[in-house]
């Protein structure tokens, strides 16, 4: 990966586009030189379907100076603009610079707009049909990737719509979490459990939690192993929304269900995280705030969100 680090990569591509653009004027060069002896007919000698001869006629000047242009049109370029590695150009224009310049602009002018959800509680702001109709269009552009349009998310990207929140579904809650972001992380616990087969006692007596199909000898066994994890998930497998573990007693399963996925969960653990969507530069302040309520409004207020 240090080829990929180290300059040598913008030398390479800067030299061969430089060598590309000279070689063309020395093809051209060369080729005006190049003088082709001709017959008493001025054509070459080569003859092709029988009749077909090639001319010897020079090339139109106003071609060649055409193509002069165009090679001094492609220098002056590359001096204004970045295309040598990673010389930015005299211009200072980067492909960053004029997404961000664009952003900005459509921000400013959308001010107004937002403008008139700022003093809405996301609770108010749920009901209204105008920022519920933003709201969605700025999930389907931010959030759909991994919880899906519907917001039904799926394997291991948490459904928005059930009203099963792992850090809470107030709207501060789901603010905070737009803002900042979370990682959630289930460490390793098999050292903790004992044996492969504690293990899968354990997995039972979790799948017993939630009512889920299980073994209820095993689960029996592994009851005395739950200990291990009442520190996160309670004692009674409810959950602790503090520190992000989910409720095991709902029969809702992030990342799967079944005595595989769990006794997996349990030796390998599992770290999830949703990024901070604050300080990108893709969404501002008001831009979150409506998408808070949208979100918010998913699980509590579907018929005024939809």
């Amino acid at each position: 990966m240090s080829d990929f680090t180290s300059n040598f990569w913008s030398v390479f591509i800067a030299g061969i586009t430089l060598i590309g653009i000279f070689g063309c004027l020395l093809l051209l060069w060369m080729t005006a030189r190049k003088k082709v002896a001709s017959s008493s007919d001025n054509t070459t000698g080569h003859v092709w379907d029988g009749d077909l001869r090639e001319m010897n006629n020079p090339m139109p000047r106003w071609w060649v100076w055409m193509f002069v242009l165009t090679v001094i049109f492609s220098l002056g370029y590359l001096a204004i603009y970045p295309g040598l590695g990673s010389y930015q150009g005299k211009a200072g224009w980067s492909q960053y610079g004029a997404y961000d310049k664009e952003v900005a602009t459509a921000n400013t002018e959308l001010e107004p707009l937002y403008a008139r959800f700022a003093s809405m509680p996301p609770e108010q702001m749920a009901a209204d049909p105008q920022a519920m109709a933003i709201g969605e269009r700025l999930f389907l552009n931010n959030c759909a990737q991994c919880h899906g349009s519907d917001a039904r998310g799926s394997k291991s990207f948490p459904n928005l719509t059930d009203g099963d929140w792992l850090h809470g579904g107030t709207p501060e809650k789901i603010s905070e979490t737009l803002h900042k972001g979370r990682i959630g992380n289930m460490p390793p616990m098999a050292a903790a459990v004992g044996t492969p087969e504690d293990v899968r006692n354990l997995a039972h007596y979790v799948l017993s939690l939630s009512g889920s199909p299980h073994d209820s000898l095993r689960a029996s066994l592994g009851k005395s192993k739950f200990v291990a994890c009442a520190a996160c998930h309670g004692s009674d497998g409810k959950g602790m929304q503090a520190v992000g573990a989910p409720n095991l007693t709902d029969d809702i399963w992030l990342h799967g269900w079944g005595e595989a996925a769990i006794t997996a969960m349990i030796n390998n653990g599992k770290v999830n995280q949703m990024p901070a969507q604050a300080g990108t530069g893709k969404l501002t302040e008001a831009q979150l705030s409506v998408l808070t309520a949208y979100v918010w409004g998913l699980s509590n207020k579907p018929g005024a969100a939809r």
